[in-house]
């Protein structure tokens, strides 16, 4: 058990909206990973150079984020320089598979201590930066899966193949941000993050959760992806994701302080949870975002449980439509999915999503008393990481 991997604290940033003129919008990514990282080790009175590696998930490496941000962060923090980085893409999984790295690597026996989480300023890296307007699939694959879509029109079609109205995503939207509210008001949200300095000032709260969202409200928007070309392909659609009821872009980083058992017993730290099963896998990737369908059903049989004895399940609020198609599926209980909120109304920070996720479901096991938690997140290509931890 001396390797046994635990988590021993977890952070975030508040979520700021990722546009220009927003909260966070005029801090560097460095700046922002560096405050939570700062955090995370200054309230547990970590010697920073005791850390083992430093693994950040980061989905547009471009521009501000193209160097190792996570490497830029520490140094710019005055920590030492003997303490490596290497950054992860796994798309909107990759600092749950940050963690899941950092997990595996200490139950190797490769480290001891690991700083993982994310970061993504979508404010000052828009999302495809890295791409810049050319082709990434290459002719190999286009001849094999002609016609590819983006994940809006994925989400369209899981919304027509699973049944699921717009008036039920509306519901689920308005739920997203009614519950993050109340989690805000409770002063439970105020557990998870870190605040930030900014040039206007320090940021406390999250910028996205809209207090006042109805469905009735979310009704009256316009929905986002109408395409006669794909109308005439696909004619099962019927055109109903709406930017209110997707996920918010968001600027936000989010660190996880992973450690073996025994180094947090010689350190005098307490850990708050273990890791009981990881999966990856891979999926359809033209409806590209239904493997967490398929995750959560190998993480369940890995860890020889069922969906009945998780207490709080955190299904990434991508589109509305991708948990409510797993929960058609997978018939968990629908009061124990995303019970602070989800990306409808927190924001989804592509690269720091992952750890953001694990955040709300630690502190929502430890305020409820819960034992497991369950996290599953889509990813574009049709990739899906799971993730079940117990609170100790």
């Amino acid at each position: 058990m001396q390797n046994n991997p635990v988590i021993v604290d977890i952070a975030r940033s508040p979520m700021g909206r990722g546009k220009p003129g927003c909260v966070l919008s005029e801090v560097h990514p460095a700046d922002l990973l560096r405050q939570v990282m700062v955090g995370v080790v200054e309230r547990n009175r970590l010697d920073p150079g005791l850390v083992d590696d430093i693994i950040m998930g980061c989905v547009s490496q471009a521009g501000e984020q193209a160097v190792p941000t996570g490497r830029t962060a520490w140094l710019g923090a005055g920590y030492p320089v003997h303490v490596p980085c290497t950054m992860v893409e796994r798309r909107c999984g990759s600092s749950q598979q940050a963690v899941h790295f950092a997990a595996q690597g200490i139950a190797a026996g490769a480290y001891d201590i690991v700083l993982a989480g994310g970061i993504e300023s979508m404010s000052r890296v828009p999302m495809g930066s890295a791409r810049m307007g050319k082709d990434p699939h290459g002719v190999a694959y286009e001849e094999r899966f002609p016609g590819s879509v983006g994940q809006g029109i994925s989400a369209e079609l899981i919304a027509a193949r699973w049944g699921i109205s717009r008036e039920e995503m509306d519901i689920y939207s308005a739920r997203s941000h009614q519950l993050a509210e109340q989690a805000r008001q409770d002063g439970l949200l105020a557990k998870e993050i870190i605040a930030i300095e900014t040039p206007g000032g320090l940021v406390t709260q999250d910028e996205t959760i809209r207090a006042g969202t109805t469905a009735e409200g979310l009704a009256q928007l316009k929905t986002s992806f109408n395409n006669d070309e794909i109308a005439a392909r696909f004619p099962e659609i019927n055109w109903s994701i709406t930017a209110g009821n997707s996920s918010q872009i968001t600027d936000g980083a989010s660190v996880a302080l992973v450690m073996s058992e025994a180094a947090a017993n010689r350190l005098g730290l307490t850990p708050r949870a273990r890791f009981v099963a990881f999966d990856v896998i891979g999926d359809d990737p033209l409806l590209m975002l239904t493997a967490p369908i398929p995750a959560t059903q190998r993480v369940l049989k890995k860890a020889g449980l069922d969906i009945g004895q998780m207490d709080h399940i955190e299904v990434n609020e991508a589109f509305a439509p991708v948990p409510l198609a797993w929960l058609r599926d997978i018939k968990a209980d629908p009061a124990r999915l995303n019970p602070r909120g989800g990306a409808i109304a927190l924001g989804h920070p592509l690269g720091a999503s992952g750890t953001r996720l694990m955040a709300s479901m630690l502190h929502g096991l430890e305020e409820t008393g819960g034992r497991y938690g369950l996290q599953t997140m889509c990813e574009a290509g049709g990739l899906a990481n799971a993730t079940i931890i117990e609170r100790i």
